[in-house]
């Protein structure tokens, strides 16, 4: 793709890095045909490639100029994130670049409205700090009826009871584990269990309660710099960790460990903390990656049952983990069903259910469709927002995945 910068224009890291990105597209029009959003409004510009030229027009015209409208901002936020484009892409165009960087310039561009920054705002505030969203869920929970429909939807009737973790400390092998922000509150078990499974396996856990969210929340709704902030917070709170010899940093939702690999590219130019987020990032893994090189025999799975797996985009798609879980699964007996369009989207992609309800709505009941064609006992994911999302429809039950193999252990 032809780009046309001022050399003052290159003169700026992100229009140079747009640049760089821009003329790798090729025009092909291969992501369209795995958008979810362009599947569903069939408008080029609610596809990637319309969206990349929407943000090249952005980044070439004039401050001021009136080919940038809240149109431009409507078709970059309905944009999902979920980098199946980039699975699909020949060329290699690293396109969530581009879309932070367009996103984050329409919003210096086109102010929202008071009522969408209030809601963005609260929704910041309201989900990265643990304490202040369990105390807000549990709220929800006593006055559940007046809980506006779309939050009410992703509010379980209780969370699972937690049960008890086992002691890390007693195992020479010790990793890191992100609590999460959300998680907590909404599945409990999810961590425990966690716990439990590696337990079996030699490997001790140690949550760091000064680490916090992962700034994926922040960074997504356009406050970037409060997510960069979040990043260094974590790195500090886990890095004596590291020093002492922490073998991972382990988390279980999939959407903060594509963002916490993030941490080297998005502190790259931070010259304080680019060499400490390049190893945060290294030693960043998802619970798959853990499980997958362990010998899954001594876990001593008593009986499997019939499962629909639901991969979520921030797993196949940003860490590239596509069939791990499936394997895991595999390995340990359970029966697996076959689900049709795997690669797209449930629609939950972190707030967007709430930004956008409708669009959302329509891809997790197409997901559902497809998750229950083979009448599993269960539908298990590997990201808390998967799961509360698509429990929102009250049809077959979600869960996290090493819950289940949890409560198969002999």
């Amino acid at each position: 793709m032809q780009t046309h910068f001022t050399a003052e224009d290159l003169q700026k890291p992100h229009i140079r890095e747009a640049d760089r990105v821009l003329r790798t597209c090729v025009h092909c029009g291969f992501c369209n045909a795995t958008c979810p959003t362009y599947q569903l409004l069939g408008d080029e510009r609610d596809g990637p490639r319309g969206r990349i030229y929407l943000i090249k027009e952005m980044l070439e015209a004039p401050e001021g100029s009136d080919k940038v409208t809240e149109e431009t901002r409507l078709h970059l936020d309905r944009c999902l994130t979920c980098l199946n484009c980039e699975t699909t892409c020949p060329s290699g165009v690293e396109y969530h670049k581009l879309i932070n960087i367009g996103r984050a310039e329409v919003e210096r561009r086109v102010p929202r409205k008071a009522s969408e920054r209030a809601l963005r705002y609260g929704l910041r505030k309201a989900l990265v700090e643990p304490k202040r969203f369990q105390a807000l869920f549990k709220l929800g929970l006593t006055f559940r009826p007046l809980v506006p429909g779309v939050l009410r939807d992703k509010m379980p009737p209780a969370p699972v009871d937690a049960g008890k973790r086992p002691e890390g400390s007693r195992h020479a092998r010790q990793m890191l584990i992100l609590e999460g922000c959300v998680q907590p509150g909404l599945s409990p078990n999810t961590n425990a269990a966690t716990a439990r499974v590696l337990d079996r396996l030699g490997i001790g856990l140690t949550p760091v309660a000064e680490a916090g969210c992962c700034g994926a929340i922040d960074f997504h709704l356009n406050a970037q710099d409060e997510g960069r902030a979040r990043a260094r917070a974590n790195i500090d709170a886990w890095w004596p960790h590291i020093e002492s010899g922490a073998e991972a940093i382990v988390q279980t939702a999939s959407g903060c460990g594509a963002f916490v690999k993030e941490y080297a590219e998005i502190l790259a130019d931070d010259p304080d903390y680019a060499d400490k987020a390049a190893r945060v990032s290294e030693l960043a893994k998802d619970l798959v990656e853990v499980l997958r090189d362990e010998a899954l025999d001594d876990l001593e799975v008593k009986q499997g049952r019939r499962l629909a797996f639901h991969c979520p985009c921030t797993l196949q798609h940003a860490q590239k983990l596509g069939g791990a879980v499936e394997g895991v699964l595999t390995r340990l007996g359970f029966a697996l069903t076959p689900v049709a369009d795997a690669h797209l989207c449930c629609g939950s992609a972190g707030t967007y259910s709430i930004t956008q309800p409708e669009l959302s709505k329509q891809l997790r009941d197409n997901k559902l469709d497809n998750l229950e064609a083979g009448n599993p006992e269960v539908i298990v994911t590997a990201n808390i927002g998967c799961q509360t999302h698509l429990n929102g429809a009250n049809r077959t039950e979600v869960r996290h995945w090493i819950e289940i193999v949890d409560e198969a252990l002999a």
